[in-house]
């Protein structure tokens, strides 16, 4: 997440200060470019790797600072959540071995941390988004105490100007508000750097653009969140919104969120786009500035241009532009932020090797890519590829249309063999990391898919919180074993550790899926909905979801006793006849706290509010069910 040395945009003066280093940097950046002062002649490669710590019933555990501590590394840094780490790879010279040497890197320091997390209670998963992660793990009490994150939320929120609304439809359909960025924490990612030489800069990124779809498709690793299965690869569409700071408008003002694929190829220069940048996204945070890049530059040291780099780390283009020095140098990389997190360590290398070789191809083979195909097209296949996976159509060069996984086979694949033997990588490992794509490709076998086809396979059996443990001890497991996704069998619901993992809390064990009613309503509308849906509750809830009372059928009953047709005026409104004054719980609510306000004040049924909003339901139907299955479960044994 960049600098922590941070403070959130607060006095005008400050933020005019900072404004003003910021385009001080600007015009040293500009400098540096016509003065030819940027390393070239090198090309390098890293990357950072993000992760999830989770407890021993597979839920996030906010361990990351106890973690740290044990772990000891300077590789290893906080993020945003309590319930994520990052650990950053050392560069590599570009060819050779360069690729079985960043899967060495990323093996050692897994073990580093998958050491440290066991010795705090913890376990380590690579997924982009964890599938047993719930809304509730999302509370500020999560983030991660650094002032940094902190500015950052106050600020984004603020721009923002109230709750972040998310909206994202796949087979099932998700709809909600969160009042922090902490939505940002679901996603986890295997973020790739590609050293360049500024002369070769455009055209390599319009390179890394125009493939980035085909690499999402093969990549895909994040088909659900809360349960429900959206995009192939969901993290896309989540992060952009997660802190997305637009406002709505009356009228059709075009507005670029701060997450996004960018507007238009580039036509010469990095330049454009911090230019850009700086133009259409406020700054949020700002610093202490010790450094004046033009006193650097006249001493002979590459300047640190802090304000742009933080300026810098507050837009998110999913191709990034980065300003680094290594070794007394300064560099240009572009950053690859697309790559979802895993599924395994040689499943992540295969994806940047895969990306690595478009990007290098596609340079070798078309030059500028800018020439032979529109942007807008380029921007179409990476959305499809996102949404879709391999069953995306995306459009190449010469207008063939095609689905991407023949496109991937026939087209891409051999193009990225071109470009990393072209570019003096090791045949060996060409063969081994494309040779994964491949095979992921040809069995339709990516992350996403495997999440999907494990869920199918369980057919519904037990609770929603039960089968989302499942898939994440099931990717645990099949990642200590180092084979690549496209191998792994289903998730058994087994694997999730049996009931006492997943019946701790209410939100594990409640039914989200209401059937409600508005107060203003007739009571004849209850008493069909009992019959139709053979249920024994209706709550009733106002226009904004908040709860205002329930019905039941024992007051039905007691109605059918004491009211008859002739005596009213017309159709009886709920208002009337429900009760108003009722206990209700939280999702984070214990499961046996819940049991134990239901047998004391004899309910059948505890309403679930979250901030004064009904988000679902609790009933003795449900326990019963539940105790039929234990009771099941301990005969049999």
């Amino acid at each position: 997440m960049g600098e922590q040395d941070v403070r959130k945009r607060s006095e005008a003066e400050e933020i005019r200060v900072f404004l003003k280093h910021l385009l001080k940097d600007v015009r040293a950046f500009e400098k540096m470019l016509e003065d030819d002062l940027f390393e070239s002649g090198v090309r390098r490669i890293g990357a950072e790797q993000e992760l999830f710590l989770v407890d021993s019933a597979w839920r996030p555990a906010p361990i990351a600072v106890e973690v740290l501590e044990t772990v000891d590394d300077p590789h290893f840094t906080t993020e945003l959540a309590r319930f994520n780490l990052e650990y950053n790879l050392d560069p590599l010279v570009f060819g050779g071995t360069c690729l079985s040497e960043m899967e060495s890197q990323i093996e050692e320091y897994l073990a580093k941390v998958r050491d440290a997390a066991r010795k705090n209670g913890g376990e380590v998963v690579l997924t982009g988004i964890l599938p047993s992660l719930n809304k509730s793990d999302l509370e500020l009490e999560n983030m991660t105490p650094s002032p940094r994150y902190f500015a950052l939320n106050e600020a984004m929120t603020q721009q923002r100007g109230g709750d972040y609304e998310f909206y994202l439809k796949g087979v099932d359909e998700l709809h909600l508000h969160h009042d922090s960025i902490m939505v940002e924490a679901c996603n986890t990612s295997f973020q790739v750097h590609f050293q360049v030489a500024p002369d070769e800069f455009a055209r390599i990124y319009n390179a890394a653009q125009a493939v980035t779809a085909p690499v999402v498709a093969a990549a895909a690793n994040s088909a659900l969140l809360f349960g429900k299965r959206l995009w192939a690869e969901t993290r896309i569409g989540l992060f952009q919104q997660s802190i997305d700071t637009r406002r709505t408008t009356p009228h059709l003002r075009e507005q670029v969120p701060r997450v996004s694929f960018g507007r238009q190829w580039v036509r010469s220069s990095a330049l454009e786009i911090f230019r850009e940048d700086i133009a259409r996204f406020r700054t949020l945070l700002s610093t202490e500035m010790e450094d004046d890049p033009f006193e650097a530059l006249e001493e002979g040291r590459p300047p640190s241009l802090k304000a742009l780099r933080l300026h810098n780390s507050t837009v998110y283009r999913w191709n990034r532009v980065c300003y680094g020095i290594s070794d007394g140098k300064p560099h240009l990389r572009i950053e690859n932020r697309v790559l979802p997190s895993g599924p395994t360590p040689r499943d992540e290398v295969a994806n940047a090797a895969f990306w690595f070789g478009l990007v290098s191809g596609v340079l070798s083979e078309y030059d500028d890519i800018s020439g032979h195909m529109n942007f807008e097209d380029a921007h179409a296949n990476f959305l499809a590829a996102a949404r879709n996976g391999l069953n995306a159509q995306l459009e190449w060069v010469g207008g063939r249309l095609a689905p991407a996984s023949e496109l991937i086979l026939d087209t891409f694949v051999p193009l990225a063999r071109q470009g990393l033997l072209t570019s003096g990588l090791d045949p060996a490992d060409v063969d081994l990391y494309l040779g994964v794509i491949e095979e992921r490709v040809r069995s339709g076998r990516t992350g996403a898919r495997w999440q999907l086809s494990s869920l199918a396979a369980m057919e519904n059996r037990g609770t929603a919180a039960e089968r989302m443990s499942a898939l994440t001890a099931a990717t645990v497991s099949r990642q200590q074993t180092g084979e690549p996704v496209h191998t792994w069998e289903d998730a058994r619901l087994e694997e999730g550790g049996g009931w006492k993992q997943n019946y701790i809390r209410v939100e594990q064990c409640m039914v989200t899926d209401l059937v409600t009613v508005n107060e203003n309503e007739p009571v004849d509308l209850v008493a069909h909905l009992m019959d139709w849906n053979k249920i024994r509750h209706v709550l009733v809830e106002d226009a904004d979801n908040r709860l205002v009372g329930m019905v039941s059928q024992s007051v039905l009953l007691r109605l059918v006793g004491t009211y008859h047709p002739e005596q009213l005026e017309g159709p009886l409104p709920i208002a009337e006849v429900m009760q108003r004054d009722l206990i209700t719980v939280e999702p984070e609510t214990s499961t046996l706290e819940a049991i134990k306000l239901m047998r004391r004040n004899r309910f059948s049924c505890l309403p679930v509010l979250k901030n004064g909003h009904l988000v679902g339901v609790v009933t003795e139907t449900q326990f019963m069910a539940i105790a039929g299955q234990l009771l099941e479960q301990k005969l049999r044994e």
